[in-house]
C-alpha cells in the first residue's frame, strides 16, 4: 500500500527562495486578516473548493459531486478562473461553448451538466456580481467556486481544503522547494478539510494517524475521500467498457496531461499487461510535434492495445486534429467520482444542504425583515439570531 506523503519531493538547495516566497505569502494573508486587503461576502451561498498545492488534488471530481448534491435543490452555478482559455473577462458558458473560450475543467463540467450555469473570470468578486444580477443567470442559488482557496478577495460561507493523502501538506515546503502555495497554516481557514485519493484499503489506526497530523481546530470538519472508476468511455463515438473487462494481455497508452497521473498508473496496473506512459504538463494545449510523437508511440506498440486518457484531457484530444484512426478507434477516458470513507457522505451532505438552505436569497430576505422588525420593537430580547455556518 503507498503512504501518506510519498510523493513529495523537497528540493533541499531552493530552501531559501522558500523563505523569501512565503514572506510575501505571510504578509499579503496578514493584510487580509487585518482587514487591509477587503474579502467581500455575498447575499447568496457561496462555496469555495481549492487546496494550497500546486497540482492536482482532485478538484474537478469534488466539484463534481457538490453540483449532483446540489443541482436538483438550487439552481446551481460553478465559477472558474478558466485557466488557459483564450479569452478574457467574464464569460457564461452556452451550448456552443468550446474548450478554447473557457478552458478545459468548466468545458467538461458544462458538458457533463447542461442544466446548470457555467462561468469564468478571473476576478471572483466581478464574476459573483455578474451571476447574480445580469437576467440570464439572476435565479442562481448557491455557487460553487473552483480552484478559489486563495482567492481571498471573496469570502465565501463554507471554505473547503483539499489535501491529497499522497501530497499531506504538514510534510510539504513551500514553493520553489516544495509545492506549498501558502504555509501549511493557511488550513486553519478550511471549514472543512478533505483528505483526497485514499487508499482504499486504510485501516482505523491510520485514520486516527491522519486526524492527528492534521492537527484541525474544534470547529473544523475532517473527511476521507477515495477514488472510484467508472466505466472507459470512448472519446469518438462507440461501446463503453468496464474497466475490469481490460484484458491482462493489451498493453495501454496512458496518455495524461494533468498534474499527478502517478496515482491513475498505479491504479491501472492490475488490469493490464503494460503501461506506456506518456505524460505532459497541467493544461498542455497539444501541438503537432505533440500529435506525431503520440501516433507514433501508439503504433509502436504491440497489439492488443489501447488509449487511456482523463476527462480532462478529452476535452482537449477531441478538438484537435492529426490523430491517427487507428489511435482515435482506440482512445478512451476513464471517468472517475469520489466516495467517501467512514461512513461519512451523509454526514458531508447535510452539512452542505443545511448551509445552502438556511442562506439561501429567500431565507436572508426573512431574517433581515425579522431583524427590522425587532429593532423597531420595545423587546430587543425577540430579535432572531443569525444563522451562519460555524460559530467560533
Amino acid at each position: 500500500m503507498r503512504t501518506e506523503g510519498d510523493l513529495i519531493r523537497i528540493n533541499e538547495w531552493l530552501l531559501p527562495l522558500s523563505w523569501l516566497y512565503g514572506f510575501g505569502v505571510r504578509v499579503r494573508n496578514r493584510l487580509f486578516d487585518m482587514g487591509i486587503l477587503k474579502s467581500q461576502a455575498f447575499d447568496i451561498p457561496v462555496i469555495a473548493v481549492g487546496n494550497i498545492t500546486v497540482g492536482g488534488s482532485g478538484k474537478t471530481p469534488h466539484i463534481e459531486y457538490l453540483v449532483r448534491l446540489l443541482k436538483d435543490r438550487a439552481k446551481t452555478a460553478v465559477l472558474s478562473r478558466g485557466y488557459k482559455r483564450q479569452t478574457r473577462g467574464y464569460l457564461l458558458a452556452d451550448g456552443d461553448a468550446t474548450m478554447q473560450q473557457i478552458g478545459d475543467e468548466p468545458y467538461q463540467m458544462k458538458t457533463k451538466f447542461a442544466d446548470i450555469y457555467v462561468a469564468v473570470d478571473k476576478k471572483r468578486t466581478r464574476g459573483i456580481q455578474r451571476l447574480t444580477t445580469d437576467s440570464a443567470t439572476s435565479d442562481v442559488e448557491v455557487i460553487l467556486l473552483d480552484d478559489a482557496f486563495q482567492h481571498r478577495y471573496v469570502k465565501p460561507g463554507i471554505n473547503i481544503l483539499l489535501v491529497d493523502y499522497h501530497r499531506l501538506i504538514i510534510y510539504d515546503k513551500l514553493l520553489p522547494a516544495g509545492r506549498l502555495r501558502e504555509p501549511k497554516e493557511g488550513k486553519s481557514r478550511a471549514d472543512i478539510v478533505i483528505v483526497t485519493k485514499c487508499p482504499k484499503d486504510l485501516k482505523p489506526m491510520e485514520f486516527r494517524v491522519l486526524v492527528k497530523a492534521m492537527n484541525l481546530f474544534p470547529y473544523q470538519d475532517l473527511f476521507f475521500t477515495t477514488i472510484d472508476y467508472e466505466p472507459l468511455t470512448p472519446v469518438f463515438g462507440g461501446t463503453k467498457r468496464l474497466l475490469e473487462s481490460v484484458s491482462p494481455q493489451e498493453n495501454v497508452l496512458l496518455l495524461t496531461g494533468i498534474a499527478s497521473p502517478k496515482q491513475m498508473m498505479f491504479d491501472l496496473k492490475p488490469y493490464c499487461h503494460s503501461i506506456t506512459p506518456l505524460t505532459f504538463g497541467d493544461h498542455h494545449l497539444f501541438t503537432e510535434k505533440d500529435i506525431r510523437h503520440i501516433n507514433e508511440t501508439f503504433a509502436a506498440m504491440p497489439s492488443p492495445k489501447l488509449v487511456i486518457t482523463t476527462e480532462k484531457d478529452a476535452t482537449r484530444l477531441e478538438t484537435i486534429s492529426g490523430l491517427s484512426d487507428e489511435l482515435r478507434q482506440h482512445l478512451f477516458a476513464l471517468p472517475i467520482r469520489i466516495h467517501f470513507m467512514l461512513d461519512q457522505e451523509e454526514n458531508f451532505n447535510n452539512k452542505i444542504i443545511n448551509y445552502v438552505r438556511k442562506n439561501s436569497r429567500d431565507s436572508i430576505l426573512v431574517k433581515r425583515k425579522d431583524d427590522n422588525k425587532a429593532g423597531n420593537g420595545h423587546h430587543s430580547g425577540d430579535r432572531p439570531r443569525p444563522i451562519s455556518f460555524r460559530d467560533h
